[in-house]
C-alpha cells in the first residue's frame, strides 16, 4: 500500500527500491512457508529481482529487469501447465485465449513506433507474458483467482509499457497510472499466490 500511494510515481531512491522489492518478496516467503510449488516462489523471487532492477534508471536497468520477469513468466507457464490437467476447455476458453493474444499483439504493434532498439525484447517479452495468460485461462474454474491474477499482471505491464515508451520524453511519471499499475501488479501476484497455494481469500 505504502509503495503504491507514496513511492510508485517518484524517482529513484533506496527507500523506494526497498519497499518495491519487499512486497513480492513477502509473497515469495508466504509461498515457500505454505509449501507452494518451488516454481511459484521462484517466479516470485525472479519478479522481486525484476522489481529491484526497474527501481533504478530505466535506460540502464530495463533489459535486466525484463529478463528477470521473462524468467518469472516461464516459471508461471510451467506451474499453470502442471495445474491444468483436466482444466477448462471448449470454445469460450479458446475464444478468450484468442482475444488475449490478438489484443496483446495489437497493443505491441501500436507501441512499435515508439520502441526503437527495444522492439525485439518487447516482442519476445510480450510473447511469454501472453503465453502465461493463455495458460492461466486454461485452468479449471476453481482456479479462477489465478486467471484473474494473471490478467491483472498483464494489464499492469501494458500500463508500464505505455509509461515507458509512449509517454513524451522528459515528462515525469504520472501519478494515477503509476499507482494503478503497481496495484494491478502486486495484487495480481498476490492473487496468483493465493490461488496456487490454496490459501483462503
Amino acid at each position: 500500500m505504502a509503495y503504491g500511494f507514496l513511492f510508485s510515481f517518484r524517482g529513484e531512491g533506496p527507500a523506494r527500491a526497498a519497499l518495491k522489492v519487499a512486497g513480492v518478496s513477502i509473497l515469495a516467503a508466504i509461498a515457500f512457508a505454505t509449501g507452494g510449488p518451488w516454481l511459484l516462489w521462484a517466479a516470485l523471487l525472479a519478479s522481486a529481482v525484476g522489481d529491484a532492477f526497474l527501481a533504478g534508471k530505466p535506460e540502464r536497468w530495463l533489459l535486466p529487469g525484463m529478463a528477470a520477469f521473462f524468467l518469472a513468466h516461464v516459471f508461471y507457464v510451467i506451474v499453470f501447465w502442471q495445474m491444468g490437467q483436466g482444466g477448462a476447455g471448449g470454445w469460450p476458453v479458446k475464444a478468450a485465449q484468442a482475444a488475449l493474444v490478438l489484443g496483446g499483439a495489437a497493443y505491441i504493434f501500436w507501441l512499435s513506433p515508439s520502441l526503437g532498439k527495444m522492439r525485439v525484447p518487447v516482442i519476445v517479452y510480450g510473447a511469454v507474458i501472453l503465453m502465461m495468460g493463455a495458460a492461466a485461462l486454461e485452468l479449471p474454474f476453481a482456479n479462477w483467482l489465478v486467471a484473474l491474477g494473471a490478467l491483472m499482471f498483464i494489464a499492469s505491464d501494458a500500463l508500464l509499457a505505455n509509461e515507458l515508451f509512449h509517454r513524451p520524453a522528459g515528462e515525469a511519471a504520472r501519478k494515477l497510472p503509476s499507482i494503478a499499475l503497481w496495484f494491478l501488479y502486486f495484487f495480481g501476484q498476490a492473487a496468483i499466490t493465493l490461488g496456487v497455494t490454496g490459501l483462503p481469500v
